[in-house]
């Protein structure tokens, strides 16, 4: 048993059974931290990730993103990231005894790097592939970045249009030979920087977290049509690039509006889909099922919902769908794209 939430009794109001239990899910997105007093549940390692997992749902593998977690204490400032990456990579390796259950848990594992000390990131990259023992598959390096002050940036404080500078650039090419991928992590009005790196790297394979960061906070309160509208102009641009995939999830942030931790109960399953459902019919519509791939973005959604909740409402989204277009999404685009 794990340490819990700071919202935990909130989120036990509402329980459900997991729908489709037999269902393969590979969660291509999730962090693994401690310490971190300012998030929702401070402490998230194995045995946390273990207390969600045992909602009921067949979680077959997942995929750790970087969250500037455990980074070395000293050495070369540059390498002090690849920290991260030992540390995750031991959580892995408990996760592949068996002796924590099936699921194989950061069975990928992305880093991060920053780019802008250009060649020097292929040494950094090398010793994150050093210490992934066979499990590191590329990097995120934040770029959300916002004018308002009412809008936070990204924790490694990005200058704006960080996807367009060259010297971001001169690290990123380092990238391809290597196999690796880069998730990118913007708000919806840096989509279009987006679209600008992947024609400029059509060797790559670009990951879109979090549906390009649709903001309702700040300027954009009230504004959700027109966030949307603006949004699905953007992601028409950036589905023309064969070399970009897009995850589906991340919704459940403070960021994007929807104000569920507010209320005196947690949210459904059939609430968050009808809610959340627009953008990801749009981005499936646009994409195909075989760009696209399911995301839990945990333990930073459960502000909003339980990890059962969450998946269940990606069950219930896609009841219409065909078998291989669900095998796609819940599976089949994570492992591929992961090299799970």
């Amino acid at each position: 048993m794990g340490a819990h939430s700071k919202n935990q009794a909130w989120l036990s109001k509402v329980v459900e059974a997991p729908l489709e239990p037999e269902l393969p899910i590979c969660d291509p997105h999730h962090h693994l931290w401690d310490q971190r007093e300012g998030a929702e549940q401070p402490r998230y390692l194995l045995d946390e990730m273990l207390d969600d997992l045992d909602g009921g749902h067949n979680i077959v593998s997942t995929v750790f993103i970087e969250c500037g977690a455990m980074f070395k204490e000293d050495g070369p400032e540059a390498f002090r990231c690849v920290g991260e990456t030992e540390f995750v990579n031991g959580i892995a390796a408990m996760s592949a005894s068996g002796g924590y259950g099936k699921t194989r848990i950061a069975a990928g594992i992305i880093g991060t790097v920053d780019l802008r000390i250009g060649d020097l990131a292929a040494d950094v990259l090398d010793a994150h592939i050093a210490a992934g023992g066979g499990r590191f598959r590329g990097i995120r390096r934040g770029a959300f970045w916002h004018e308002s002050p009412l809008i936070r940036n990204h924790r490694t404080e990005p200058p704006k249009g960080l996807m367009l500078r060259d010297d971001f650039r001169s690290g990123f090419k380092h990238l391809a030979p290597r196999k690796m991928t880069f998730e990118v992590w913007c708000a919806h009005t840096q989509i279009h920087e987006a679209v600008d790196l992947a024609r400029a790297f059509p060797g790559t394979i670009l990951v879109l977290d979090h549906f390009g960061g649709p903001t309702a906070i700040g300027p954009y309160a009230g504004k959700q049509a027109e966030v949307f509208a603006y949004w699905k102009t953007q992601i028409d641009e950036l589905a023309r690039c064969p070399n970009v995939v897009a995850k589906l999830g991340g919704l459940n942030m403070d960021i994007n509006g929807y104000d569920w931790e507010a209320r005196p109960l947690p949210p459904t399953s059939k609430e968050l889909m009808e809610a959340t459902r627009p953008y990801f019919e749009y981005t499936i519509e646009r994409f195909g099922a075989d760009r696209c791939m399911f995301e839990s973005n945990f333990p930073v959604d459960k502000l909003s919902c339980s990890y059962t909740v969450l998946w269940n409402s990606f069950k219930l989204m896609t009841k219409g769908y065909s078998a291989d277009e669900r095998s796609a999404l819940f599976h089949g685009t994570a492992t591929r794209v992961y090299r799970l």
